[in-house]
């Protein structure tokens, strides 16, 4: 594996940045959720920093769970359109108020696929929280009602996004040089 500085173009978004926005956002969700009866369900991996630090900031009574979904192939820079679940949920989430967190909302189609099949288990309320959203590469409408930034189509690592499922641990979004990048196999 490359060092991720050898292939750090930019740092897209600091930490202190991310840090400062993160903290709005669960400000923002308290206020809106100050009764309680939240579930934050975190698509893994790349939502577990975002939401754990998400959830530090949020005041009002809280559960979490995970799902695994992936839609992406081969060298994973591109998403194959068609979302599968590879881990389920724990809780019955029926008359609860869930927001999914997830790390970037990209085409669409994962979150777009998720909604769907959670919207089938009766939540009270269903809503979306994106650290990331890449609004120009959109296929599929997603309603994302917290957002932490808008980026450009840029392919991006970091704060759980990885880059050959390394450096999701840095606390920084980086723009990978794709003329010095070298993927995996």
């Amino acid at each position: 594996m490359q060092n991720y500085e050898d292939v750090l173009a930019e740092i897209l978004i600091d930490a202190e940045t991310l840090q400062a926005r993160v903290r709005e956002l669960g400000e923002q969700i308290s206020k809106d959720y100050r009764d309680g009866n939240l579930l934050l369900i975190c698509i893994l991996r790349g939502g577990v920093p975002f939401m754990v630090d998400l959830s530090r900031h949020i005041t009002s009574p809280h559960m979490m769970d995970f799902m695994a979904v992936t839609s992406y192939g081969a060298g994973r820079r591109e998403s194959s359109g068609s979302a599968r679940v590879t881990l389920d949920l724990q809780t019955d989430i029926r008359n609860k108020n869930v927001l999914l967190v997830e790390d970037i909302v990209d085409s669409g189609h994962t979150i777009a696929s998720v909604l769907q099949l959670l919207e089938t288990r009766q939540p009270l309320s269903l809503k979306v929280c994106a650290l990331l959203d890449k609004p120009e590469r959109r296929e599929a409408h997603v309603p994302i009602n917290y957002l932490g930034f808008s980026i450009p189509n840029k392919f991006v690592f970091g704060y759980g996004l990885d880059l050959d499922e390394y450096y999701r641990n840095l606390p920084f979004v980086g723009v990978v040089d794709l003329n010095k990048y070298k993927p995996s196999e």
